[in-house]
């Protein structure tokens, strides 16, 4: 690979590397002797004020409630425990759920399951942009409706979705709302009061946290049931002994989310970045999802009538994503360009690449000399 560097990060959409101040975080608790937090003698005590502290921190990120998160083993089980927990909550087995063509895996598989067992779901289609319509959303609501689900930014393409519009939707006709928020938090400024949300996720290994650990707000006053039943633990909504190493690495997580001030210089090595693919490629370039509504590291492009995993696989040092499945010799659309109504020849050589805090200008300006040798 030309230049000086043999691997370039550009996948930070689909994990981040945990940070420094996570990691001394989480040797803290590697080297107490901590018990179960559970126990009210010596040893669980500091487990315990471990956990609390870990729970402030995503609240304060949040700005929420502290007795309104919960930890979980990730933004999948978030999302499950969301959707199921109303479903299931309201006794009705015909209870009706809206959600979009471009939600992520674990919120379109929960909403399957769930009309396996007789739940009504819609699907709301969206622009070209990736983008859900507000009004598509009102006319979608029936008297069934329990719960709107619909993602805060997409995690293909980036596209933010106009949640405070949907949530004044939703809570008009006494709807619940829920946001997938595992891509926004951490890049964006996300609050629940900002939001105006009943129900939010968070994936910690999309905020420089360890896999295998989220959060899921729950509003005061929502009632849900548990996802995973067995003892008192988190107020009695998630059983299960407390994971004081991971909980208190998502706070870690959280609080340095809180201090990061690094939005706009993503922002502008992003824009760098579209700007020297054009001057490169030209009208050979196009740029998947919406312009300016669109999370400030994420970049999803397609190189036309180029196959996108055949560049990637030219370019073993550049770490990225495909927005296309090569299946014995043909080419499969993923659904969110689908949905967007991408043409396969320019959908087939779509490419995300998505910044992190140390993404550097010669890491882009390296991987735009090394695409340009293919043009």
């Amino acid at each position: 690979m030309p230049g000086t560097y043999q691997h370039i990060y550009l996948d930070f959409n689909a994990s981040t590397p945990v940070a420094p101040e996570v990691i001394d975080a989480m040797r803290v608790i590697l080297e107490e002797p901590y018990g179960n937090p559970s126990s009210g003698h010596w040893a669980g005590s500091p487990a315990r004020e471990a956990v609390d502290k870990a729970r402030m921190q995503v609240a304060g990120l949040l700005a929420c409630k502290v007795n309104e998160i919960i930890f979980t083993s990730g933004g999948s089980e978030a999302n499950n425990h969301a959707l199921k927990g109303v479903f299931f909550a309201t006794g009705r087995a015909d209870a009706h759920i809206i959600t979009t063509q471009v939600e992520h895996p674990a919120v379109i598989n929960p909403c399957r399951f769930l009309e396996r067992l007789g739940a009504k779901v819609t699907y709301l289609r969206v622009d070209s942009f990736g983008r859900v319509d507000p009004d598509d959303v009102r006319r979608a609501l029936r008297q069934s409706t329990v719960l709107i689900s619909i993602m805060h930014a997409n995690n293909e393409v980036g596209t933010i979705q106009p949640i405070e519009e949907i949530v004044q939707i939703a809570h008009e006709a006494g709807i619940l709302l829920h946001s997938d928020t595992a891509q926004s938090v951490g890049k964006i400024s996300v609050t629940v009061q900002g939001l105006g949300v009943d129900l939010l996720s968070v994936a910690g290994h999309k905020l420089y946290a360890p896999k295998g650990v989220g959060a899921l707000y729950i509003r005061d006053g929502v009632s849900l049931e548990p996802l995973i039943h067995g003892a008192s633990h988190e107020s009695g909504r998630r059983a299960g002994t407390e994971n004081v190493l991971l909980d208190v690495a998502l706070g870690a997580a959280c609080e340095l989310a809180r201090t990061w001030r690094g939005t706009d210089s993503v922002r502008e090595l992003r824009d760098l970045f579209w700007d020297l693919l054009q001057n490169k490629f030209g009208d050979r370039v196009v740029l998947n999802g919406h312009p300016i509504e669109r999370l400030p590291n994420t970049l999803n492009v397609s190189f036309v009538a180029r196959v996108g995993a055949e560049i990637l696989g030219r370019l073993p040092g550049v770490a990225a994503s495909t927005g296309s499945a090569c299946h014995a010799g043909s080419v499969e659309l993923s659904p969110v360009l689908r949905a967007m109504g991408v043409a396969p020849e320019v959908g087939m050589g779509a490419i995300r690449f998505s910044l992190g805090r140390t993404t550097t200008r010669r890491e882009i300006e390296a991987v735009v000399e090394d695409l340009s040798l293919m043009a």
